[in-house]
């Protein structure tokens, strides 16, 4: 990364830490005694976020078997936790697949086998976030308008994720091919140079998604439900939380339900970890909830055990893979920028 952008990254975190400060503060309440977790609390909350973890690696080691890719589990896990640690320090999450990219590759996959693997795992997990948003649903339909607007924006989103898939998939079959611009093309400037690239990224969602469309039923069964079980350990994580501080009557739902937008949600974040925005939203969202004593230390748990710990364990597991895939666009971006102004010239 340049210099920019690690200033810009190294702000957004230390904005994020400071609202988590502030929020602690300003919400404890006085003469008050300061809240501590147990060692065994700790210990249950760290077997679950390694869970979720290894649900995520199983997830790609599976999806790559349905579709007869040779891949080991050890790769996936490695590829799962380095695209964490490439999402947090990058806005809009940007950094995750090509940080998972080039872990894959520097292990001798091919790219055209990397992109189908990351394609059917992004599909899976629209899927999965459909099925989950459904379960929630109906577990909480009397939790009230408010989280059931929660849980229905989610479906939404994963169903808009699929829909756009099933869109590219139609323009890849009818345009993914050479030939001229059609009519609607040209009137976005879409013509010459430009649409041999739209057609050449066409062409390669048309083979990601066929891929997908031949995977075996057993292993992307599998895959799915290792999906599921990732999001619904990442979401258990508050209520363990919350009831290991001693608050058994917070009700259930809003602590499942907050999360799942405040996690998903965050991907639309454009300052990397988020600047504090999730730490405002955990406030608005959960501050009736969530008793005064103890909401201070359930923000700065769940933030840890959901966010934090996989940076840790990213940066361990393909810290300096990722960092050199975020060198290597730098210095595409940079030869480009050279080459246009030679253009110029």
């Amino acid at each position: 990364m340049s210099v920019k952008r690690w200033i810009f990254a190294i702000a957004s975190f230390v904005a994020a830490i400071g609202v988590s400060l502030y929020i602690v503060l300003s919400s404890w309440p006085k003469q008050h005694a300061a809240v501590s977790m147990g060692v065994a609390a700790h210990g249950v909350l760290l077997c679950i976020a390694l869970s979720e973890l290894l649900a995520r690696g199983a997830k790609v080691w599976l999806s790559a078997i349905a579709m007869r890719i040779p891949m080991s589990y050890r790769l996936a896990l490695r590829a799962s936790a380095g695209g964490d640690f490439g999402a947090a320090i990058t806005p809009n999450k940007s950094g995750a697949e090509p940080a998972r990219y080039l872990i894959m590759t520097e292990d001798g996959m091919k790219p055209a086998q990397i992109l189908l693997v990351i394609y059917a795992e992004l599909f899976l997990e629209m899927i999965s976030l459909a099925v989950v948003a459904v379960v929630l649903y109906i577990l909480f339909h009397n939790a009230g308008s408010t989280l059931i607007g929660v849980i229905s924006a989610v479906g939404l989103y994963a169903l808009f994720v699929l829909g756009t898939g099933a869109i590219g998939w139609f323009l890849s079959e009818k345009y993914g091919t050479t030939g001229p611009a059609p009519k609607w093309a040209r009137r976005f400037k879409l013509h010459g140079a430009r649409w041999r690239k739209v057609q050449r990224a066409l062409a390669t969602l048309r083979t990601a998604i066929s891929g997908v469309r031949h995977m075996r039923l057993g292993m992307t069964a599998l895959a799915l439900l290792a999906s599921i079980l990732h999001i619904g350990l990442r979401i258990a994580i508050l209520p363990a939380i919350v009831y290991s501080l001693g608050e058994t009557h917070v009700p259930l739902a809003p602590l499942v339900l907050w999360p799942v937008a405040l996690m998903w949600g965050s991907a639309v974040s454009p300052l990397p970890g988020g600047g504090g925005a999730i730490e405002v939203g955990f406030k608005a969202s959960l501050g009736h909830a969530i008793p005064a004593t103890i909401f201070g230390a359930a923000l700065v748990w769940w933030r840890f055990y959901t966010f934090y710990l996989f940076i840790l364990l990213g940066a361990l597991a393909a810290g300096g893979t990722v960092l050199r895939a975020m060198r290597e666009d730098d210095t595409s971006n940079a030869d480009a920028e050279e080459d246009a102004e030679i253009a110029k010239a």
